[in-house]
């Protein structure tokens, strides 16, 4: 694989660009382009529940979303499996919509999840349109982000211990 380009891209409405950033060694700006040049691509056909259109089925082909963050090499020892296994992937698409995963979902060592960014849908280049999130796995669609903007890499911060009986406020829910 040749290194990416960290170029912002063609000009705007020929390849859209996305920001990878956070707990990385390398923030990088990718366009679609770049995406398509850079790594080995993917193909998957999915079906998935849209809440809004109903089941849709689709094509899709990119590279694995683990390949393209490895570019950017997150601040962790790859060789040790529970510090990789604490990070998190926030994904943003153009319209608002975002969604959260795993490092371990992705990791081969984990889940082992095939995860793209698309390039291509359908058989149509996503340059104008963006990058899109795909999660072949899920039987709903809620985290396939279209047109996206921004991965943001980092650890989850160590949860707080929790509270003794007796020391929750009286206002604070009651557990189901």
């Amino acid at each position: 694989m040749s290194r990416p380009s960290t170029a912002h891209g063609a000009p705007r409405g020929v390849s859209a660009a996305f920001t990878l950033w956070g707990e990385v060694a390398e923030p990088t700006r990718l366009t679609v382009a770049d995406l398509r040049a850079d790594w080995e691509q993917h193909r998957a056909e999915v079906v998935f529940d849209c809440a809004t259109a109903g089941p849709q089925h689709h094509t899709f082909e990119g590279p694995l979303l683990r390949e393209v963050l490895r570019h950017v090499r997150p601040d962790f020892d790859p060789a040790r499996r529970k510090e990789r296994s604490r990070f998190l992937l926030a994904v943003s698409g153009g319209d608002g919509h975002h969604t959260v995963l795993s490092w371990a979902e992705i990791d081969a060592d984990f889940g082992n999840a095939t995860v793209l960014l698309a390039t291509r849908m359908d058989d149509a280049d996503l340059d104008a349109a963006g990058t899109q999130l795909v999660v072949p796995s899920d039987r709903c669609g809620a985290r396939y982000v279209s047109a996206v903007t921004g991965i943001w890499i980092g650890a989850c911060p160590a949860p707080m211990p929790a509270p003794t009986p007796g020391s929750v406020p009286a206002s604070a829910p009651a557990p189901a």
